[in-house]
């Protein structure tokens, strides 16, 4: 045997393959979005102000290493960002809310798929008793918790999917925006029939998306409201207010 073969060999099995690429290190999601974001008021909602993105936010940027760790920032983003936007059926919810404060006040508020929270902002700033947001992705957590504090108000955050388990002990839920795929749409359906089981009222705020359950829905209120994705010059689109009923003959 060679004398250097064992270095060679031990060499081999200490120093880093030049090739690989080197992870990205995970970024704080709230430091990211405090430094790249800007906190400003939401469109047809001046009551209330949130981390919105701009195009030189760099979102792509909080996507988990393992997800992409050399992938270009310039690149598209690989999943949407829902709760870096005010996306119109949470923004039609919020504005009924703060028009129609009784709908939640001394209340205790489920804010479904939350995302950047304006909804149950608008129901905490309008006298809900409790406001429960559920969000999922876990920028989204550290958006609503910065959120929720730049205007003032105290929502409990769960981090998860809570629509495959019964509803927690609320009395209203809102949903803002839950049907824009069929999947989500298959999963919330589910949820909100256990909700009406146990008493719950279950308002949506939709601006017509593909998967809208038009059949067990009462129609409230309409507003005219900017959607994300919209030119900036686009007129607002109207969007509705949604009570969420049992199936006809249920």
């Amino acid at each position: 045997m060679r004398g250097d073969s064992v270095g060679d060999n031990a060499l081999g099995n200490v120093l880093p393959d030049n090739d690989s690429p080197t992870p990205r290190p995970r970024l704080d999601p709230a430091e990211f979005i405090k430094a790249n974001m800007r906190l400003v008021p939401v469109a047809a909602l001046p009551e209330i102000r949130f981390y919105t993105a701009h195009p030189g936010s760099g979102l792509r940027r909080l996507v988990d290493p393992e997800d992409d760790g050399d992938a270009d920032d310039d690149a598209s983003e690989p999943r949407p960002p829902y709760w870096a936007y005010a996306w119109a059926g949470g923004a039609v919810l919020a504005r009924y809310i703060l028009d129609h404060p009784m709908t939640v006040a001394g209340r205790r508020v489920l804010d479904l798929g939350a995302g950047s929270g304006i909804v149950g902002i608008a129901a905490a700033k309008a006298g809900a008793r409790e406001v429960i947001a559920a969000e999922i992705d876990r920028n989204g957590v550290a958006a609503l918790g910065l959120n929720a504090a730049a205007n003032g108000v105290k929502i409990a955050i769960v981090d998860g999917d809570i629509t495959g388990s019964w509803p927690p002990l609320v009395d209203l839920v809102l949903a803002g925006d839950v049907f824009y795929g069929q999947e989500v749409a298959e999963r919330v359906m589910p949820f909100f029939d256990r909700c009406l089981a146990t008493g719950i009222e279950v308002l949506v705020g939709d601006p017509g998306r593909a998967y809208l359950p038009r059949s067990r829905l009462r129609l409230l209120a309409e507003y005219q409201v900017p959607d994300f994705g919209d030119a900036k010059d686009a007129a607002p689109r109207p969007s509705g207010v949604f009570r969420f009923e049992a199936e006809p003959g249920g």
